[in-house]
């Protein structure tokens, strides 16, 4: 295959994290006799700084032409001023708007090797295997805003097909895995969840008879995503909610270090990251969880280039590199790897342990 792959490395952390990505990216091209074509490009703070502009038009012109975009983290305190009128996360939500990547994707699959660093009661994580579809391009984030001297209002704002789109997602990738969807909303509240609870019931019934459907309000929901965890398969959610709880249930693999996403919309094409941000606090100083980063090309691979064995590869690399107990910081309790260790010994695994029996010549 030859896949053209536009590198987003951000701010903070996020060039160290994605040039881990990128060196397995690179492996599993050798190791399985792709062409991966990387172009590296601005974005966030790090684009303001060099052109005043979170999302530079040569940035998105080359994330329309691409095959895959695979982005670090944006934002840091020196962008963080409530009053700038330009601000990182612009950008980012600018390319999820303009791709049209209205569904983003964020599996927790706690490692067994992981269960201690979680705060929750590792009895409880055994099996846990979910994934959060969360709404990407609408509601409070997206609607219109206004600021006088003595208040503030943020318009959440949803239409029928917005919502029918990201549950019809949902429902699809509930039928690949246990058939069950959980729809978090605050319907008892608010008038968007009440026309997003009706609409995702119309859809699983009319469309996916052979999923389940069952309703959550958000508050409980958090409290469920907590002490239940394994009741979960697919949930789905509006944007902002979906913000809230994808935080929440990191907590359940022990890091926000460990865990990958997929923005994606009707197009193949789509925009991978992993989930734990900039973390300014620690960026330069060689010790950033590159799991993240690098199971998020596992997604690339899996979901934009139709590559199903490569993406395992990764994942079987990734689960090995756990096993042989090669944590970082916040998951260690002894030697605390780094993010060249880690990178070093999911890039072995790859070469020694991942089959090409099928490789076709």
């Amino acid at each position: 295959m030859h896949a053209e792959i536009v590198v987003l490395p951000g701010d903070g952390i996020g060039p160290e994290v994605t040039a881990a990505a990128v060196a397995v990216l690179r492996a599993v091209g050798q190791r399985y006799r792709h062409h991966f074509n990387l172009h590296e490009h601005a974005i966030g703070g790090a684009a303001i700084d060099a052109c005043g502009d979170p999302l530079p038009e040569k940035t998105l012109a080359a994330c329309h032409y691409a095959d895959a975009v695979l982005l670090g983290a944006v934002g840091g305190p020196k962008w963080s001023d409530p009053g700038a009128k330009v601000r990182p996360e612009q950008g980012l939500l600018a390319l999820r708007k303009a791709m049209g990547l209205y569904a983003n994707l964020r599996p927790v699959q706690p490692h067994p090797a992981t269960l201690g660093a979680a705060p929750i009661k590792p009895h409880l994580l055994s099996g846990v295997d979910l994934v959060v579809v969360r709404e990407l391009t609408g509601g409070i984030y997206f609607g219109d805003k206004t600021r006088d001297g003595g208040s503030a209002s943020d318009v959440c704002r949803y239409s029928v097909g917005e919502v029918e789109r990201v549950v019809r997602r949902a429902c699809e990738l509930a039928r690949e895995r246990r058939r069950h969807v959980t729809s978090v909303d605050k319907a008892n509240v608010l008038e968007t969840s009440r026309l997003w609870r009706e609409v995702a019931t119309r859809v699983a019934r009319d469309e996916f008879p052979d999923v389940t459907l069952e309703h959550q309000l958000v508050d409980s929901m958090a409290m469920h995503l907590l002490s239940r965890p394994r009741s979960f398969d697919v949930i789905v959610t509006e944007n902002m909610f979906g913000d809230i709880l994808t935080d929440e249930a990191s907590m359940l693999a022990g890091s926000m270090g460990l865990l990958p996403s997929a923005s994606l919309g009707d197009e193949r094409v789509g925009l991978y990251e992993p989930i734990h941000g900039s973390a300014p606090d620690i960026a330069g100083r060689g010790i950033a969880n590159p799991i993240g980063a690098i199971l998020s090309v596992a997604m690339l691979l899996r979901h934009s280039l139709g590559l199903a064995m490569e993406a395992g590869c990764v994942e079987q690399a990734v689960s090995a590199t756990l096993d042989d107990g090669i944590f970082s910081a916040e998951l260690a309790h002894g030697h605390a790897a780094g993010t060249r260790e880690i990178t070093a010994a999911v890039l072995e695994h790859i070469a020694a342990d991942c089959h090409v029996a099928e490789l076709r010549d």
